[in-house]
């Protein structure tokens, strides 16, 4: 059940809450008052404080996952960053794309004197300083991250991912009319530009889905801790999604939740496909030297020079030390005998043993993102930048490998 809006009179001086979007849903015993903000704004971080300090609650909810509410925590945590770690876990491309998300925060936070998400801080903060439990209601960025990458074909994956490149190679200042849309919408969706709200897929992954998650985690600890009253706080551009999920969901929460939370699994066909391309090259130059000896070598040449040379290219552009362009360029040609293994392990590999990442280069990282250039000065950016280069280097040889010795043997 939904009641009206309260008058801003009720809670201080109108100037404070007068034009911030709030709503109030009752479930059982307990209401749960929905404050709609903007994740760039003075006024909403006042209008946090403000309810907080008015009306009395047994808990606060912030549009917030357990990583993200750490690292606003802790400003130090990248520094417990395991370079190597999260290049042998696979997780370069989904750190370059965090710091991508990073890197466009931050050109809000220098434009307009203020960090994105100062009222989910001025929120848990003000929770903590009086004991008031902290509920941590959105999905992690980097499963939402993948569900929009998984739910989109090849033409909006590249739209995915030049949302974020733009996010970091822009160096104009963030408009008016762009500013007034993330206040009214969400981070995420700001970051990909209209290219969320053409995408019904992809806006359904960052922004529908996250409704129904947040409603979800609200109903499970309502569930877990009763309560009576719940300051939710999340962005102006979730307010109607949660307000609606919160009167209609009518599905047992942890189950949705595990539900949403889960990564589907990429299709098939890629593997495949390339296994296939993998079996008939190396059938193709079997061929070759049974055919002639000489070209079955020229063969086995241009796959070494196409994936290699390709691999070790991508190593350099990403500024790779020369030897971990040479890895590259060794460990491309083997990929057949070491399946799963990209060759940007092995080059990413050799740039943090030989550039380990300084204390400088992790108090800087959210500086340097911030400018295209500063990808390739930082010891950590550049290094997922060789990992991602060299992987994408290594798969354009990869093919024209292939076209060339498959046309050869025809």
């Amino acid at each position: 059940m939904t009641t009206e809006d309260p008058r801003p009179e009720d809670f201080g001086p109108p100037d404070v809450l007068q034009d911030q979007p709030i709503r109030r849903v009752v479930l059982g015993d307990t209401e749960f008052v929905l404050l709609g903000t903007a994740h760039v704004s003075r006024a909403s971080v006042a209008a946090v404080q403000a309810m907080i300090e008015r009306e009395h609650f047994d808990a606060i909810a912030v549009e917030l996952d357990s990583n993200r509410y750490a690292s606003m925590r802790d400003p130090e945590l990248l520094r417990k960053m395991d370079l190597f770690q999260v290049i042998r876990q696979g997780k370069a491309g989904l750190v370059a794309a965090n710091l991508a998300l990073s890197a466009f925060q931050r050109r809000l936070a220098e434009q307009y004197g203020i960090e994105a998400g100062a009222e989910l801080k001025a929120a848990f903060e003000a929770a903590e300083a009086r004991s008031i439990p902290v509920w941590l209601i959105d999905r992690d960025i980097g499963i939402t991250l993948k569900r929009a990458y998984r739910s989109v074909g090849f033409w909006d994956r590249m739209g995915i991912i030049s949302g974020l490149g733009a996010s970091v190679l822009s160096s104009e200042e963030i408009g008016e009319q762009d500013i007034e849309k993330l206040k009214r919408g969400d981070m995420l969706e700001s970051a990909f530009s209209e290219f969320a709200r053409e995408s019904e897929p992809l806006y359904r992954s960052l922004i529908a889905e996250r409704d129904s998650y947040m409603a979800a985690r609200l109903r499970e600890e309502q569930i877990k801790t009763p309560v009576r009253r719940v300051l939710a706080v999340v962005g102006a551009g979730h307010l109607a999604g949660l307000e609606r999920e919160l009167n209609e969901q009518n599905a047992p929460p942890v189950p949705l939740r595990a539900t949403l939370d889960t990564v589907p699994a990429g299709a098939s066909w890629p593997k495949w496909l390339a296994l296939g391309m993998f079996v008939a090259i190396a059938a193709a130059i079997g061929l070759l030297f049974y055919k002639d000896a000489s070209l079955g070598t020229d063969a086995l040449r241009d796959w070494i020079l196409f994936t290699g040379g390709l691999a070790g290219l991508g190593a350099l552009a990403g500024g790779g030390h020369p030897l971990s362009v040479l890895a590259a360029a060794i460990a491309a040609p083997l990929k057949p005998f070491r399946p799963g293994i990209p060759p940007g392990v092995a080059s990413a590999g050799v740039e943090v043993w030989l550039r380990k990442p300084r204390v400088a280069d992790f108090d800087s990282l959210r500086h340097d993102v911030s400018v295209w250039t500063g990808w390739w000065k930082n010891r950590i950016s550049r290094t997922l930048l060789v990992f991602l280069l060299t992987n994408f280097g290594g798969m354009i040889g990869v093919w024209l490998a292939g076209f060339r010795i498959l046309k050869s043997l025809a």
